[in-house]
């Protein structure tokens, strides 16, 4: 009797695994046929390794076309440390900075290749947040900026002081769509609370990140979540990326994977920051 109830456990085990895989399967399928039927080619590189979706393969293919091969970033908002924009940095030889609210996974040792500095994010530290690894704004490369708020405040205060990254990755709220204009009013004790009142449109971060010539070149399509920015002197390295903001602009479609493969390792990750 005993042997027959763990064998029936084992079975319904087994049965939950291969639902999770299968509807694994059908989200990855619904995602890649987001990025096929989109009018930006740019979005046919999206691929997921460390991001929360496909925003790694475009940062890699952005990058490479800027032939930047590596160089510092920073990072605002990386949840735990396992799971962020510029965890694909730090694997190809990067060193930058995380900062955000939440305790990470895992310590940093004190000689790896990123900072971590735990604070709320507010106009009033945000600058100081942004320099223990470069005394100087402009020599960041990357910023990724994904605070759930007050990100379209946030990414112009770093503009103004002179920040010039080579890419500059927002989180956008996708609900709005172009022409639409919409931003939170800053709130320095902003949490969101799982609704739509969340960050900027995409048509208002391209308004605001035009007055310091940046332009859009892509949204990634599976999710529709990040907007990624480039200087406009680099416009002619991506000459295949349509002119208008709507054919750039993707939907919302917050599905997310679920796992597949061998679960995520902090070893693995500690291994990459070294």
């Amino acid at each position: 009797m005993l042997k027959a109830l763990q064998i029936n456990a084992t079975r319904q085990r087994q049965l939950v695994e291969l639902e999770r895989h299968k509807q694994a399967r059908e989200i990855a399928a619904m995602h890649a046929a987001r990025r096929a039927a989109h009018p930006n080619p740019l979005t046919r590189h999206g691929r997921q390794v460390f991001s929360q979706s496909d925003e790694d393969g475009i940062t890699l293919e952005i990058l490479r076309r800027l032939e930047k091969q590596n160089g510092l970033f920073a990072e605002f908002g990386v949840g735990d440390g396992t799971e962020n924009n510029s965890l694909i940095l730090l694997a190809t030889g990067w060193r930058g900075l995380w900062i955000g609210g939440q305790e990470l996974a895992f310590a940093p040792p004190d000689d790896s290749r990123v900072t971590f500095r735990k604070d709320w994010v507010t106009s009033a530290n945000l600058l100081d947040l942004a320099t223990p690894v470069a005394s100087d704004i402009s020599a960041l490369d990357v910023i990724s900026m994904d605070l759930d708020g007050n990100d379209v405040f946030f990414c112009e205060q770093l503009l103004q002081a002179g920040a010039t990254p080579a890419l500059f990755i927002c989180e956008y709220n996708a609900k709005f769509p172009p022409p639409v204009r919409f931003t939170v009013d800053y709130d320095p004790a902003h949490e969101w609370q799982n609704d739509d009142y969340v960050g900027a449109s995409l048509q208002s971060l391209v308004d605001m990140f035009a007055k310091y010539n940046y332009a859009l070149i892509c949204c990634n399509a599976a999710t529709g979540v990040n907007a990624f920015f480039v200087q406009t002197r680099h416009l002619a390295k991506f000459n295949d990326v349509p002119g208008d903001i709507q054919s750039i602009y993707a939907d919302p479609f917050y599905q997310l994977i679920p796992q597949i493969g061998h679960p995520k390792s902090i070893k693995t990750i500690m291994t990459l920051i070294r």
